[in-house]
């Protein structure tokens, strides 16, 4: 028992100093700062929240930049910090499976005129003290699993931080550019109507511009809508509220790379990197140790080993010592046993689907990061060029007064498509190039 109980305390001391000082958030802090290059933070004080609101507040002081929005969200979204919570149940119950169990007292007394009885017994249940290093081992690795689990939650924050960071920045842009569309429309539509006026101009022809500038002003108003949604999308990751969400924006999003990044062994490095892979494998490595703890527990799961006292008056006080234990006489724990093992099959499997989904996720999110480069680069390249020189030569001809002025409104018109098509598929590129870095590191995607 001395033993048994030197040991045990040992196990307690461990158990505790298993968390570390900041209970496991070192290890998430530094997984999302390696895949990101962002740093994050859990505010477990009215310092620390005081601290997160200077930095959050100086961030937003400037245009804000894709790494800014992120940074915003890994050490504001309250979501996030919700799952950061998660460390500290899982170590709290680390600790706890190390920990002496509690001993039990019970005290009876029974009198009858002057005679009186008193029991008293101190107990502790010896099989829980035996099974103590078996459920410290389960429970270090579901502190582990949650470890994985939580920085992956962390890496999904980011990831839909920075497409709703793109996707916001392009729908500002776009908003923008139609004002200019709607502008030009404008002068068209008012010099249509004073050269109808002046009996210079069809009736067909007039209504003509006059329906460009309605179709104008109308997609004016779907792009103002579009951009103030995904502008919201964006302050709710970030977590922003009242006078924080008049963060600036940049006017324009950042050009293509030179070059798209060349993935050839994508499917092995999400193998090696996705966090959730990680977090799956952990949860069935701890469903098995309690598979073991269970068949070890099936038959007893309860033996009691206690000092005993009694008094009865005027006899002597009697000492020794009390023996419980449960007999198996109806439930043989054939149950449990059947439970816990359905529940590490259903773990296993779960490791099997987490891995056929990363191979599956991190070949489309590549397929469509390169195919977004491709397209973006088309239009930046050739369409958009080849719109600019018909511009110009349509200019060429309206000075030599071989083309109309409204001919040169219609080129200008036909420029919109182009430059919309280009905006919308730079976008795209942005926010493809930010999944394929969410599928190679992990984090659970959610439908856009």
């Amino acid at each position: 028992m001395r033993a048994a109980y030197a040991a045990l305390c040992a196990a307690s001391l461990a158990g505790c100093a298993l968390t570390g000082p900041d209970g496991g958030f070192g290890e998430v802090s530094q997984a999302v700062n390696t895949r990101t290059g962002v740093e994050t933070k859990w505010v477990r004080s009215p310092e620390e929240a005081d601290a997160v609101r200077e930095r959050v507040k100086a961030l937003l002081a400037k245009p804000l930049s894709a790494d800014d929005a992120v940074q915003v969200a890994l050490i504001n979204n309250p979501g996030l910090q919700a799952s950061y919570a998660e460390l500290g149940i899982a170590g709290g119950e680390l600790v706890s499976s190390a920990l002496l169990p509690n001993p039990h007292f019970s005290y009876l007394r029974t009198a009858h005129g002057d005679e009186a009885k008193i029991e008293a017994v101190l107990s502790f249940n010896v099989l829980s003290l035996v099974t103590v290093p078996m459920r410290l081992r389960a429970q270090q690795e579901r502190f582990e699993q949650v470890k994985r689990s939580t920085s992956a939650e962390a890496l999904r924050v980011a990831a839909e931080t920075r497409k709703a960071y793109y996707r916001a920045l392009g729908a500002a842009q776009l908003a923008h550019y139609m004002e200019d569309v709607k502008a030009a429309a404008e002068a068209s539509a008012e010099l249509a109507a004073r050269m109808a006026a002046a009996g210079n101009f069809s009736k067909l022809d007039r209504m003509r511009e006059q329906g460009f500038y309605a179709d104008a002003t109308a997609q004016l108003a779907r792009a103002r809508r579009a951009a103030s949604s995904e502008r919201e999308r964006l302050i709710r990751l970030m977590g922003l509220w009242g006078e924080q969400t008049a963060f600036q924006l940049p006017e324009r999003m950042p050009d293509l790379p030179v070059a798209p990044r060349d993935l050839p062994d994508a499917e092995q490095l999400a193998m090696e990197q996705r966090l959730d892979l990680q977090a799956a494998r952990r949860e069935a490595e701890a469903t098995a140790r309690s598979l073991g703890l269970t068949k070890v527990t099936r038959f007893v799961d309860e033996f009691e080993l206690g000092i005993a006292r009694t008094r009865e008056d005027p006899e002597p006080t009697k000492k020794g010592y009390e023996i419980g234990v449960a007999i198996p006489l109806f439930d043989w724990g054939s149950g449990r046993v059947a439970s816990a093992e359905a529940q590490y099959m259903q773990a296993a499997s779960r490791v099997a689907e987490t891995a056929i989904n990363a191979r599956s996720e991190v070949r489309d999110a590549y397929l469509g990061y390169r195919t977004s480069f491709d397209v973006a680069r088309h239009y930046r390249d050739e369409i958009v060029p080849l719109r600019r020189q018909i511009s110009e030569e349509v200019v060429l001809r309206y000075n030599g007064m071989l083309a109309s002025v409204f001919e040169l409104l219609l080129d200008a018109r036909e420029q919109v498509g182009a430059v919309s098509a280009y905006i919308d598929h730079l976008q795209e590129f942005w926010i493809a190039e930010a999944e394929l870095q969410r599928s190679l590191a992990g984090g659970k995607a959610r439908n856009d």
